[in-house]
């Protein structure tokens, strides 16, 4: 249970495989994702192939031959996406076992990479299988007393299990050394790791900011084409994030370039070399670490289909997240680091704009109070177990 802390994708996963033939688990390598499928094949006859094992490659070769005497069995299949040829097999098996009547809890798939790996599953499993993504730990897993500790080391579980803040930054630099030099060219990828290592670090610097390609490009002596590619290959890993802008207001003048977050606040402090809390705080970052914090823990939080965006307009309207829920309903966050429950003039133009269905203020205090305009004020913790209450 990665180290005593429940994942809450578990019973979400155990429910997945109760009602689909397949599962593909997506998320960052060492988030989690292997400890986790064998928690859950614990408790089911299954069977557990690695694809970056010589001997499991070998086993599905021929995936036909092996799959065929595992009927009945949970499979699952780790770093499936270096193995792009097997979902055709995948398809064909689920079909056949759908007919013998083995209808569920057939597949769990696990990859590294989103996009490469919906592409090749999205064409041949179709309507088979249903996507999670596994996050690094969120607040509420560890629980609101651990919030420090969780935005300082971040949420990977050896960052954040560490013995000690020194170990813990020293497993998030290994972290990213071998991400640059050993996983990134194992997807086929020519980038050279120091170039790459730079692009990173410029973005921990921006943490939050909107996307500026020429000035990275003029930083790190590429074209922005290279720069396009760079910021696609690190979302494609699952490593930053890219919040698009509101787009829907036609006639409003909106910005229209996307923030930029590094996903894992840990990753960030790592690329900046920021061992301790001190550190952070004296930092010029931190005003954005709190905020990629915040945001990716609402995320994860919010229910399954919801879309989160930002809205900015020339005249300073500014709502820092929008999460437009599976209903329509549309909830304005306002994040600041800060006690005093206050938001600008310009959120509640935005957020009138847009007839949200809720304001909210996450902000550095541990109360929940009504603030101004129908705004509510609340910590992080409260903030996200409203939104997984809606779901």
């Amino acid at each position: 249970m990665q180290g005593m802390i429940r994942r809450n994708h578990l019973p979400k996963l155990e429910r997945a495989l109760d009602t689909q033939p397949g599962v593909v688990l997506l998320g960052p390598r060492q988030v989690g994702k292997t400890t986790l499928a064998q928690d859950i094949a614990e408790a089911r006859e299954a069977v557990y192939l690695d694809m970056e094992r010589i001997a499991d490659r070998q086993i599905l070769e021929e995936p036909d031959l092996y799959l065929d005497e595992q009927i009945g069995k949970l499979v699952v299949i780790d770093e499936v996406q270096l193995m792009p040829g097997l979902f055709g097999a995948l398809r064909g098996q689920i079909d056949r076992r759908r007919r013998a009547g083995h209808r569920t809890g057939q597949f769990l798939l696990l990859g590294s990479a989103s996009n490469t790996l919906l592409q090749q599953s999205a064409e041949s499993l179709a309507g088979r299988v249903s996507y999670h993504e596994l996050t690094p730990f969120t607040l509420d897993e560890v629980g609101q007393g651990a919030l420090p500790k969780l935005w300082l080391r971040g949420g990977f579980p050896d960052s954040y299990l560490a013995g000690s803040d020194r170990d813990s930054l020293t497993w998030r630099e290994d972290f990213i050394r071998t991400y640059l030099e050993r996983d990134i060219p194992s997807f086929g990828l020519r980038i050279p790791a120091e170039t790459l290592r730079r692009f990173w670090t410029m973005l921990a610097h921006e943490q939050g900011g909107l996307l500026n390609a020429a000035k990275l490009a003029a930083g790190l002596g590429v074209s922005g084409q290279s720069v396009a590619r760079y910021l696609d290959l690190l979302v494609d890993l699952m490593l930053v994030r890219r919040l698009p802008p509101w787009h829907a207001n036609a006639g409003k003048r909106l910005v229209k370039s996307p923030k930029v977050y590094i996903r894992d606040a840990g990753l960030t402090h790592a690329l900046l070399g920021l061992e301790t809390m001190e550190a952070l705080l004296g930092h010029p970052v931190v005003g954005g670490s709190w905020e990629g914090l915040c945001i990716e823990n609402l995320i994860a939080a919010a229910p399954r289909g919801t879309e989160a965006s930002f809205y900015r307009s020339s005249a300073g309207a500014e709502i820092d997240l929008i999460l437009k829920l599976p209903d329509q309903t549309l909830w304005a966050v306002e994040i600041k680091r800060t006690t005093s429950p206050k938001v600008t003039r310009g959120f509640h133009i935005a957020s009138e704009e847009l007839e949200v269905a809720e304001r909210i203020l996450v902000y550095a205090s541990d109360r929940d109070v009504p603030g101004q305009g129908g705004v509510r004020a609340m910590p992080l913790a409260r903030a996200t177990e409203r939104l997984s209450a809606v779901g």
